[in-house]
């Protein structure tokens, strides 16, 4: 069959980059794949072509010989005149260079030593009051979690036994499924991608390599933390299935109580303060509870219900930063209950002897509400 023009084959023009090339290939080859196109010869065929064509546009040399003198410029078979299919770059190395992160690496990544597998992270909930959160605290935890099998060393192996080769996959660890031009590299069932398996297993852990029991890890909470902040705790998760692996880490994730006085904003504190209406009304010295301790301040006379004061860097520290929130008090006046006969009495004393200047606000709603229905009144 007569051979068509590469770069016709790749819909590019002749002066085309690199990234054209490859931008043309990637999208020709998802198109033609084997896999999207299951007992269709013609775009077997079709991809075949593709990934010839840009293993030589690829190639500056060989480009450079096909620019010059087109297909006699190879040194192979007319059909195969760059020597593609002996010698030359691999379907499956084409595809795999250049759609490696899509498919796990490609025939190149097959090469390349797997790495040694990893323990299991854990996720540990830990409740902690809000003085804990904000200043920070240090917690011993207990973990349920395996560790190595003495008996055995890890191996899952009777003692005195060793693990074998796996013999589905002869101890790569991997299954390679060839389709067509093209080669999926899977883990081995068998073994779990170890490359071996166990055939007389230790009876302390069932041939596992690893026994559960509890373990103590203490872990810091930093100062600042509120409720679904996570806190890595490096190596302390599940140890690694094999030899040579890394354990996994530990996450812990924060939930703050709710305070029986604090509110909290972020690193804000929010706080209502109860006074007497003779404090509110006089004024005077209060004690603030504030996550230090009470402080002392200074309340002015006349204070009304919702005034609110700051009390600046009283609040929570900044997460991972610098500085603290504020703590903003709201001042509740607390209307007097279960008076005294004598109580009630000074009280109906104050109350004529009160004038508009005791009461200014309600002297002004008064005289809004008395507008308004003179208002209602002419308009009917």
């Amino acid at each position: 069959m007569e051979k068509r023009d590469y770069y016709e084959v790749l819909g590019v023009p002749r002066g085309a980059d690199e990234a054209t090339l490859k931008s043309a290939y990637r999208k020709l080859a998802h198109q033609y794949h084997p896999d999207k196109n299951q007992g269709d010869g013609a775009a077997e065929e079709k991809f075949k072509e593709l990934t010839e064509a840009y293993a030589v546009l690829s190639d500056p040399a060989k480009r450079s010989r096909y620019d010059q003198l087109g297909f006699a410029g190879g040194s192979g078979s007319a059909d195969d005149p760059f020597g593609f299919g002996r010698g030359g770059a691999s379907i499956n190395d084409i595809f795999g260079e250049i759609f490696g992160e899509m498919f796990g690496g490609g025939a190149a990544a097959g090469r390349r030593a797997r790495p040694r597998a990893r323990g299991n992270d854990f996720r540990y909930h830990l409740e902690l009051t809000l003085e804990e959160a904000a200043f920070g605290v240090e917690k011993q935890l207990d973990i349920p979690k395996a560790r190595r099998c003495e008996p055995c060393g890890g191996s899952g192996a009777k003692p005195g036994t060793s693990p074998r080769t796996c013999p589905t996959c002869g101890g790569t660890g991997e299954l390679r499924l060839t389709q067509g031009f093209f080669s999926i590299a899977r883990t081995c069932h068998h073994c779990q991608g170890a490359g071996r398996v166990v055939v007389d297993k230790c009876q302390a852990c069932a041939g596992t390599g690893a026994v559960r029991e509890v373990t103590r890890v203490s872990v810091k909470i930093p100062p600042g933390v509120d409720t679904g902040t996570r806190v890595r705790s490096s190596g302390d998760g599940e140890p690694a299935p094999g030899p040579g692996g890394q354990p996994g880490d530990l996450y812990v994730v924060i939930q703050v109580k709710e305070h029986p006085i604090f509110q909290r904003q972020g690193a804000e504190i929010v706080c209502e303060v109860p006074v007497s209406f003779v404090q509110a009304a006089l004024g005077g010295t209060i004690d603030v509870p504030t996550l230090d301790g009470p402080v002392k301040h200074k309340l002015p006379a006349g204070t009304q219900t919702g005034a609110t004061f700051k009390l600046r860097g009283k609040g929570v520290p900044v997460l991972q930063g610098s500085g603290r929130g504020d703590h903003h008090v709201v001042v509740v006046v607390e209307t007097p209950t279960h008076l005294t006969r004598e109580q009630k009495a000074l009280l109906e004393k104050f109350e004529e002897l009160s004038g508009g200047e005791t009461h200014p606000r309600s002297r002004t709603f008064l005289e809004k509400a008395a507008d308004l229905f003179s208002d209602s009144k002419r308009k009917r």
